[in-house]
């Protein structure tokens, strides 16, 4: 990877939630709805698409390489950046909004409580409901000056060939690892059924909060957190050779908060400060009262 990249490579979206966007023009209804045909599929992103996603799905598969990762969880996975309180680190993450862009009315704040609110309205377990709440903190990322394809963006394996069921897959072309004999194999240094806990996953958001809370949360949780961008298999199921039978049970907690996580979106905006006893009751059940990161 390039030392030095310039603006437009650290950021080429005008905002990471235009990732998320982009995700519902891809899956405009929930998996137990979908009828998309697969030939649909390999050929939505010929049509009409927004240059700038383009452009971040091409710095995203150029760059995630099994060194990478290898790299980011070497510097991050320390936790020595920054200490704060959980709700410190709430405040924080809403610096990510640009608060005079007057197309954005909802802080991450509100689209946390959306995503949780409508897991609790549902009636799941409060473990269920603070997942939803946490479940993109990692998102503070690029609050250390991570590029955007390095915090948001669909995950996959690296260290094993890039799958044709990856969005945009035509950009791994140009990412070394889909030259290298050790990893452009459909297994690379996996093997059969090997089980998600031995694969590395490109790196971003969810692996940096799962590992962050993996000592505190249910286990359910955690594959939601690590494994919630992982669309190349909870919807496309590209990747089932890789998966354990524990996985594949694991996998239909994942199915469970897809729903939440894409299709929760309300108009009017949860009221933060009402609902914030509530909040600060479940963290304290479940995470310490300092976060590092």
């Amino acid at each position: 990877m390039k030392t030095q990249l310039s603006e437009s490579e650290i950021a080429p979206l005008q905002s990471i939630e235009d990732w998320e966007d982009d995700l519902l023009t891809r899956y405009p209804e929930p998996k137990d709805k979908q009828a998309k045909a697969k030939d649909d599929y390999r050929n939505y992103h010929d049509s009409e698409r927004v240059d700038t996603v383009r452009e971040f799905y091409k710095l995203n598969h150029t760059y995630q390489t099994y060194d990478f990762v290898r790299e980011k969880e070497s510097e991050f996975l320390k936790f020595e950046k920054k200490e704060m309180p959980f709700w410190d680190a709430v405040n924080f993450l809403n610096t990510l909004i640009d608060d005079s862009d007057p197309d954005t009315n909802l802080d991450q704040l509100q689209h946390l409580l959306q995503t949780s609110e409508a897991i609790r309205a549902d009636g799941h377990p409060d473990w269920f409901v603070l997942t939803g709440f946490i479940h993109d903190l990692g998102k503070v990322l690029c609050l250390f000056g991570e590029p955007q394809w390095a915090v948001v963006g669909d995950t996959f394996p690296v260290g094993c060939q890039h799958s044709d069921r990856i969005v945009y897959p035509e950009f791994f072309d140009q990412n070394p690892d889909s030259k290298d004999e050790r990893y452009n194999t459909k297994y690379g240094v996996y093997s059969h059924q090997c089980g998600l806990n031995q694969v590395k996953m490109s790196w971003g958001h969810d692996e940096y909060l799962y590992q962050m809370v993996k000592d505190y949360m249910p286990e359910p949780a955690l594959y939601m957190i690590r494994y919630h961008s992982f669309y190349a298999q909870h919807r496309e199921n590209a990747y089932d050779h890789l998966l354990s039978d524990h996985d594949r049970e694991m996998f239909k907690w994942v199915d469970k908060f897809n729903p939440y996580d894409l299709y929760s979106k309300v108009p009017v905006p949860p009221d933060s400060k009402a609902l914030r006893p509530y909040y600060e009751d479940l963290v304290a059940k479940y995470l310490p009262a300092t976060l590092k990161f």
